[in-house]
């Protein structure tokens, strides 16, 4: 039997539109075309990207009928707005995250979509590396333990100087929070999602270390933040978010400490998980034929192969075609979980004002 492909449209013609539309592709899909903020921008990124057409505008692409999906990448501020038309054309939708600025409207975007009946995901995409789902699976098959704590990290340095400057850096565009919302969000779900439970409490401090920016000017929004946390177990977490930190250039790093053994993740070595003992402590490298059966999902080539981001942003792409056909994609992110995200963001910034614990 063949399958038709997917049709899928992007708005958005930055970064993420190179990167949605290469998973997309990979994953099958027909990338019908592309609508950015004015004809000539859309023009040049659809060229760019190898979509069949530019689109003058969004109402033109939520019109064709070809198109059942939208991958929406534009700055934060807009995902609310253009994915509230999306939903209200009927269409499918990936909205990046986060997947609004404020938490009401994450909120409201999770329950249009669910009155819509449409598949609605956010890509959590380091979600998708074979050995994070390694990690997953041991911990919820009780071989790490009962969990006694977590340390994570996620360490940048492109935004380290004065003249290193971005959208995302103003509040209007990119929302009150930064570094955490940007990836920050990201470090928290794959935490939740490895361990199985989730942040209860947290306290944390955020600290502008670069309040004037060459193109912006004067900045509000986070260069980093601390966060400690305890979750509904009791486990004890530890966090430290940075885009100003010299030589990390995504250093995405999650260890988790269980009474039997540690799990330690780290996204630029996607092809290990560090398995720690007492005695006995492991690297153990990707190779389907020992690993879960989730995991082994998703090891799509053999040992030896490197995957890497591009390949998890696939395998999140393929299974979010494979939900709009009907299936039921194991660890699926989904906007709920766009919504959890912007909840532990809410609290992290109210903490940082106040010095107090907040409660999840």
């Amino acid at each position: 039997m063949t399958t038709t492909p997917i049709g899928v449209a992007l708005i958005g013609g930055g970064f993420m539109a190179d990167v949605h539309s290469r998973a997309a592709r990979s994953a099958g899909a027909r990338i019908v075309g592309l609508a950015s903020s004015s004809p000539e921008s859309a023009s040049r990124a659809a060229a760019r990207v190898g979509a069949e057409r530019a689109y003058d505008d969004v109402d033109a692409l939520l019109a064709d009928p070809a198109v059942e999906l939208v991958h929406v990448v534009t700055p934060n501020a807009s995902h609310h707005p253009l994915t509230l038309r999306v939903l209200e054309a009927g269409k499918h939708v990936v909205t990046e995250k986060p997947l609004a600025t404020t938490l009401d409207d994450a909120r409201d975007l999770e329950h249009r979509a669910a009155q819509a009946q449409v598949t609605a995901t956010v890509p959590f995409v380091y979600r998708f590396h074979p050995m994070a789902r390694e990690a997953r699976a041991r911990i919820a098959q009780g071989e790490a333990g009962r969990l006694f704590s977590v340390q994570g990290a996620y360490l940048q340095d492109w935004l380290l100087t004065p003249d290193d400057d971005n959208w995302r850096v103003s509040s209007d565009e990119g929302g009150a929070s930064r570094a955490f919302a940007d990836i920050g969000s990201h470090l928290c779900d794959l935490l939740e999602f490895v361990t199985g439970d989730r942040l209860a409490r947290l306290q944390a401090v955020m600290s502008t270390v670069i309040e004037q920016r060459a193109a912006s000017g004067a900045v509000t929004t986070e260069d980093l933040a601390g966060v400690l946390a305890q979750t509904s177990s009791g486990a004890v977490v530890s966090l430290l978010v940075s885009q100003v930190a010299p030589g990390r250039k995504n250093g995405l790093v999650l260890e988790v400490h269980g009474a039997e053994q540690s799990l330690r993740f780290e996204q630029e070595r996607p092809e290990e998980l560090w398995v720690g003992r007492r005695s006995g402590s492991q690297l153990m490298l990707r190779d389907a034929e020992q690993l879960h059966a989730n995991a082994a999902r998703l090891s799509v080539l053999p040992a030896g192969h490197p995957l890497g981001y591009q390949d998890a942003f696939t395998a999140f792409a393929a299974d979010t075609y494979a939900a709009v056909r009907g299936e039921q994609p194991d660890g699926l992110p989904r906007f709920a979980d766009g919504v959890r995200a912007s909840r532990i963001t809410d609290a992290v910034l109210a903490s940082s004002r106040t010095g107090e614990w907040i409660d999840l």
